[in-house]
């Protein structure tokens, strides 16, 4: 197989796609007839790009080039978004080459991998790079022949006149190809769905694929340059803390030690800045290592000196328990609860720790600074970002820095925010015309990540004569996302309680959504699924406790919540966020609720008779544009041990683009959500992250993940446009073990990690 991936410089580039073909067409901003906001790609930064001149070249041999704008970090995507191109184009797959773009966002559009947007934004964008050019080498070959453009087509790599058989190769038509007029609107012809050869199917591979299993991918930890000095940081203990004093005379006798550089402590919101510290810079990465840990260091804790886990606890539970801002009000909640009876009324609150993403690659960045330019290599999911945080430190312009997106060895949102390609920038920027490669440890990794919120979500329902709810209160307690960006921001946001808080389906009359303002005392970052995993953790267990305490079945009894199939705006349940989507593109679909829920279950064999100890569990969960429903099974011996032995996961993500990836990322998210809910817990004390590496912040081992994994796929519907599938797997895992545990012990779960 001849498809590729490659990292060209910039001139490589360039110089291979002189006399190739380059095909524009000019981006569309879409905008909605009744509403001028913009949506999707379209109101991110960058917004969308469709230009062939951009994303596509033919060589004189017929090789495609196709660039990928989206870093890799194991979605797929440096695979699924040029495969769309190529199948629009009719390229043969055999016959292209994949590139990995640089972070340009003017050029590319937007490049933030983050919220499963990738195919959500750029599956119809990169349809209409592929379909322009696939029409314009059609003309090309008619104009060559003098024959109508109606009587020519083009099909795997070549364009045919349909009436004589004549054939044209890409290369050949090249040339004339790039002097043909763009189509635009309606001229510009898509495929229909019946034609695809590639989108849908199972035989396109991954391009990295032997790269990966050969060990030749070049991930950011594999960069080398020649000349390059490798450095580490000793960084404050506690976020916010700065540097009081340090001797670095015992780190300079370490041999192989170069320079000891102290990083200045970030101002304001730390956002992507550098923590401040001091950087060793050694010869080689353990020089380095040994260098740091000579250091002699005094550290001012600062304002978070007492973060402490289990008192903090103590004060989300207090701001769960009273009145908040309220961010849905729908009916009167506090009326009916005042009327009703104790006997009617229904509580129960839950509390999830901060979680550390833990990708198996620790942050990592190389920098070279010469002159007024600096050059980066690294794994990052905002390449803009790191671009633009680099020229804001170097006072550069920001046409003088260039970022190459390398591999990403997991990345889970952790590698958005590019703390540590500033730091690479700092040191060297001291070290001129010298590659500099910043290494995290994996101690450095969970001791200083964006941590995953840390939150108290309490229930409170009032219950009707057949057990369904005729109230929901829900009261969420959790520091903010915003906090990274504004000081001393507290409260969820829309957009974090828009996240299976607020946007909530049922048939309740009277429903209510509150925010506690609790303090952020570490950095918030957004995580897989981000917000999405306590509320629907709480929410779906509550659900299963409802259906327990009406002797109901809980399947049957979440179906009756939900109610018949039928699609509404978000806004008519105050979800005026919609992961920013149009709301009239996007509805809340019930229907499609309803039926991977019963995917799940029926993969699942719900209903049948159980060994003693074994029990299934569901939840269900709609993020990201997409709808999940999980059913875990488990054993529960008479010691309390569990055993994960199946799981079932059904997902309706709209058009299925790349089956085989899908498959992978529920199955991740299936390991990473049982995961997470059986040992995932960072905590402070002193201010201090108490864990430090895989000896106590455990991932799932092989001997405890289960025996069997099956993923049902729904509706691979082109009618609707594209939800999200990095994300939407992980949020009903947890919920639906617990939920499983409870059914099998008789006692409800509501705190993680599980400890019965």
């Amino acid at each position: 197989m001849r498809t590729k991936t490659q990292n060209p410089s910039r001139r490589t580039f360039l110089q291979g796609s002189l006399g190739a073909l380059f095909l524009a067409v000019s981006a569309n901003g879409t905008v909605w007839a009744t509403d001028t906001k913009k949506y999707g790609a379209d109101a991110m930064p960058g917004g969308t790009v469709d230009d062939p001149l951009v994303f596509v070249s033919i060589a004189p041999d017929g090789i495609v080039t196709i660039v990928a704008h989206r870093a890799e970090m194991g979605t797929g995507v440096r695979t699924s978004l040029p495969m769309i191109v190529a199948d629009e184009m009719e390229a043969n797959w055999e016959r292209v080459h994949v590139v990995q773009a640089e972070a340009n966002e003017a050029r590319y559009g937007n490049q933030n991998v983050d919220g499963s947007r990738s195919v959500r934004h750029f599956m119809l964008p990169m349809r209409r790079v592929g379909a322009a050019a696939r029409q314009m080498l059609e003309a090309a070959a008619a104009a060559r022949w003098s024959v109508p453009a109606s009587g020519v087509r083009a099909e795997q790599h070549e364009v045919v006149h349909l009436p004589t058989g004549r054939r044209l190769g890409y290369g050949e038509l090249a040339a004339d190809a790039a002097k043909q007029p763009v189509p635009k609107g309606e001229a510009l012809k898509l495929k229909s769905p019946a034609d695809f050869r590639y989108i849908g199917k199972e035989e396109v591979r991954l391009v990295d694929l032997e790269a990966i299993g050969k060990g030749q991918a070049i991930y950011g930890m594999d960069m080398h340059l020649p000349d390059m000095v490798y450095a580490v940081v000793a960084r404050p203990p506690v976020v916010g803390g700065k540097l009081r004093s340090v001797r670095s005379e015992k780190a300079l006798q370490v041999p192989g030690v170069l320079k000891v550089l102290e990083i200045p402590s970030y101002s304001g919101a730390p956002a992507f800045q550098a923590l401040g510290g001091v950087a060793v810079i050694a010869s080689n990465t353990w020089s380095a290592m040994q260098g740091r840990a000579a250091l002699e260091i005094d550290w001012d804790d600062g304002p978070n000196a007492s973060y402490d886990s289990v008192a903090y606890r103590k004060t989300l539970e207090a701001g769960a328990r009273a009145p908040g801002k309220a961010l849905r009000n729908d009916g009167n909640v506090s009326e009916v609860w005042a009327k009703a009876p104790e006997a009617e009324r229904f509580t129960a609150e839950y509390y999830l720790p901060h979680l550390a993403h833990a990708s198996m690659e620790p942050p990592v960045a190389t920098a070279v600074v010469n002159g007024e330019h600096c050059e980066v290599w690294t794994s990052v999911q905002n390449p803009q970002a790191a671009l633009n945080v680099v020229a804001a430190r170097l006072k550069l312009k920001p046409e003088n820095v260039k970022v190459n997106v390398l591999l990403l060895g997991g990345a889970f949102g952790r590698k958005s925010k590019p703390d540590f390609v500033d730091e690479a920038a700092i040191i060297a920027q001291t070290m001129p015309n010298t590659p500099v490669k910043l290494v995290w440890t994996r101690e450095d990794d969970i001791h200083h990540d964006y941590l995953h919120t840390v939150a108290v979500e309490r229930l409170e329902a009032v219950v009707g004569k057949n057990g369904q709810p005729e109230t929901w209160l829900h009261r969420s307690a959790a520091p903010t996302i915003n906090s990274l960006f504004v000081e001393g921001a507290k409260g969820l946001q829309v957009f974090e309680a828009g996240m299976s808080a607020i946007n909530m389906p049922y048939l309740i009359p009277n429903v209510r959504v509150e925010t506690a303002e609790v303090e952020a005392h570490a950095r918030i970052g957004w995580f897989r699924s981000v917000y999405n995993i306590p509320h629907a953790f709480a929410a779906q267990c509550f659900i299963a406790e409802l259906a327990h305490r009406a002797g109901q079945d809980h399947k049957q009894f979440a179906l009756d919540l939900i109610g018949p199939a039928r699609k509404f705006n978000p806004r008519t349940i105050s979800d005026t966020w919609n992961y920013d989507e149009s709301p009239e593109r996007y509805p809340y679909d019930t229907g499609r609720l309803r039926d991977v829920i019963e995917a799940a279950t029926r993969g699942a064999d719900w209903g049948r008779t159980l060994p003693r100890g074994n029990a299934l569990g569901l939840a269900f969960c709609y993020s990201f544009m997409s709808y999940t429903a999980t059913v875990v099974e488990v054993a529960v011996d008479d010691k309390g041990e569990i055993q994960v032995l199946a799981v079932d996961m059904a997902i309706d993500c709209g058009p299925q683009v790349n089956p085989d990836r899908i498959r992978a990322q529920m199955e991740g998210g299936a390991i990473m959500g049982l995961s997470l809910a059986l040992s995932g817990e960072i905590s402070f004390e002193n201010g201090r992250v108490k864990q430090s590496n895989f000896h106590d912040y455990q991932v799932l081992r092989h001997a405890a993940s289960p025996r069997t994994i099956r993923t049902h796929l729904v509706n691979d519907n082109h009618a609707v446009p594209p939800g999200g599938v990095g994300e939407p797997p992980v949020p009903p895992v947890a919920p639906a073990l617990c939920n499983a545990i409870f059914a099998a012990t008789g006692k409800p779960l509501r705190s993680l990690p599980v400890r019965i």
